[in-house]
Parts: structure tokens; C-alpha cells; sequence
């Protein structure tokens, strides 16, 4: 799903008071945690991940890596701090999708 600017601005505005729920550490960016990174995007639609001081991975990497594994969007990558959004596939968890601005085609 791409993005336009208007949505990706919106989605920033609704994480700015999102704290991270996943840190990435000295192990890295695991499949463990990528499968529970996609679970986590699924119930939340837009989730904040942090890097440690002590990773070796770059945040521009890691939300490339995400992007690639889980089909998803990073909205935001600002110094160690990645927003990522994926609309929900169960209705019930389709808060912020309901919400995004719609493309004009």
C-alpha cells in the first residue's frame, strides 16, 4: 500500500503519543520478533519500535527489513525511533484505517 503525504501525515499525528512497544537490542532484528512485530501491527494498526544504543542495526535498515518481511509501511524513521502502519485484516481492529484520509482518484 503506498502512501501519499496527507496520509502519512495523519499517521504521524496519531503516533506522536505512541510509546515504542518493541526495542531492538544487541541481538538485532530476530524472526521471533518480526513475527511478533506483525501481530502487534495487526491488532494496532501503527506501532512505534525503538533501536537500543547497543544494536549494530540501523533504524533505516530495520524498517526496510519490516517493510520487506510484513508488507507493511514505515511512516517515520527519526534518529532510533521507527512508525510503522499496516491496515488491519480483522474489522474489529480497524480503528485508524477507518480514519485515513482517502487518495482522490
Amino acid at each position: 500500500m503506498n502512501l501519499t503525504s496527507k496520509q502519512k501525515s495523519f499517521l504521524r499525528s496519531k503516533a506522536h503519543h505512541l510509546t515504542p512497544i518493541f526495542q531492538v537490542g544487541k541481538g538485532g532484528l530476530s524472526d521471533e520478533m518480526v513475527k511478533q512485530i506483525g501481530e502487534a501491527v495487526e491488532k494496532r494498526e501503527l506501532i512505534k519500535v525503538s533501536l537500543l544504543q547497543n544494536t549494530d542495526e540501523e533504524a533505516d535498515e530495520v524498517a526496510l527489513n519490516l517493510e520487506k518481511a510484513l508488507n507493511l509501511n514505515a511512516v517515520q524513521v527519526i534518529g532510533r525511533v521507527i512508525v510503522l502502519f499496516k491496515p488491519s485484516t480483522q474489522e474489529k481492529y480497524q480503528r485508524i484505517s477507518t480514519e485515513l484520509p482517502r487518495t482522490s482518484r
